[in-house]
């Protein structure tokens, strides 16, 4: 684990007795007391993740708005500035080089929010794709990232900075100076949940984490680790990049055609994406649940009357449903709901079938 990298606030994780693993090429907390109860906490409550490991690259100069538009699949054009969007990064033959949360502070200045494995595969894809006056910029080692989750987050927030939340709505950011330095607060998050991200600077997330603490105290907020990130994210069928998409699966395959900007002139993949609307998939990501006793795990192969028609991106134990859940890829024929299929987990073949996603949706969005 000695070459694996550390987030900022690692000695305070180790201080709060969480037990740790590797995700990719970092050293995180998985859990700090346990995955269920820290679940529940940002399904009931509200829990604080230190993803300081996500990559952050700036996009600005003249002309900036028409090059990410053409980077990504999903429309730039329609954002105004302190708003977001969630949108896939393509090849041009539509696979899927990342996932990527892009921010716009105006028309010449966009943050792109990467994934961790991704960042030195991302700063080159851009790179190579930068034209005119166009800068870029990683950021990544000098801001922190800590997000803030679950029903009691938005009361939290709020307090933590004295702030005005009213005007912040979903995929909605503001920056604000703060005792901790810049901050870029958006109301965005991992797990269903409402919730918000916090991007500081590296130097300053110590003391930021030590204030957040002190005044979720009333709040019960609670440390969150890996392990809770990852459920949550699959009940509410959020994607991993690396499992439930990659290089070879597109948008379309990913359920994500509604990130697609077909009205835009053009973008990376389009003509592709195009090419494979019009001729049909051959495979599409499902959503099952276990009808017998059972984990499905990345690779596990699905099965319908003893051939195989597919493979497991992403599976658990649902702690919010009591079940066993997961995502897997079909071949399209056989992806309808209610459709029975076989697992193979660990040589035996369990039963399942496939059901509508997201497993979870939590009931009352926040009236604000």
């Amino acid at each position: 684990m000695e070459d694996l990298k550390h987030l900022p606030l690692h000695s305070e994780h180790e201080r709060l007795g969480a037990r740790f693993g590797a995700f990719g090429e970092w050293y995180v907390p998985l859990y700090y007391t346990s995955v269920i109860e820290e679940h529940e906490t940002a399904r009931t409550g509200v829990g604080v993740f230190d993803i300081s490991h996500m990559g952050e690259f700036f996009v600005y100069g003249k002309g900036a708005r028409e090059l990410v538009n053409r980077w990504i699949t999903n429309d730039v054009v329609k954002l105004l500035p302190g708003c977001a969007l969630y949108s896939p990064v393509c090849r041009d033959d539509g696979g899927i080089v990342d996932d990527v949360v892009v921010m716009q502070e105006n028309p010449e200045h966009y943050l792109i929010v990467v994934n961790a494995a991704n960042i030195e595969k991302d700063w080159n894809w851009f790179q190579s794709h930068l034209k005119g006056e166009v800068s870029l910029e990683n950021a990544s080692d000098r801001i922190a990232l800590l997000a803030i989750q679950g029903p009691k987050s938005r009361a939290l927030v709020g307090k933590l900075f004295n702030v005005d939340l009213s005007a912040i709505s979903y995929y909605h950011f503001v920056k604000f100076n703060s005792p901790f330095g810049g901050i870029l607060l958006s109301e965005t998050g991992y797990t269903g949940e409402e919730g918000f991200e916090i991007f500081c600077p590296a130097k300053n997330v110590l003391a930021l984490w030590n204030h957040l603490m002190e005044i979720g105290k009333p709040f019960e907020l609670k440390p969150i680790g890996f392990g809770a990130r990852d459920t949550l994210r699959l009940e509410s069928r959020f994607l991993l990049y690396g499992h439930d998409m990659t290089d070879d699966t597109t948008p379309l395959e990913a359920g994500l055609g509604w990130t697609i900007g077909w009205e835009k002139d053009d973008f990376i993949g389009k003509q592709a994406l195009e090419d494979q609307r019009k001729s049909g998939m051959k495979r599409r990501l499902i959503g099952f649940e276990l009808t017998e006793r059972g984990i499905a795990r990345e690779g596990c192969a699905v099965s319908i009357n003893q051939e195989k028609v597919g493979q497991v991106t992403s599976g658990t134990f649902s702690p919010t449903l009591k079940k066993n859940i997961g995502l897997a890829y079909l071949a399209v024929q056989y992806a309808q709901v209610g459709q029975a299929i076989d697992i193979e987990i660990r040589g035996e073949s369990k039963k399942a079938k496939i059901v509508k996603t997201p497993f979870y949706k939590r009931e009352k969005p926040s009236l604000h």
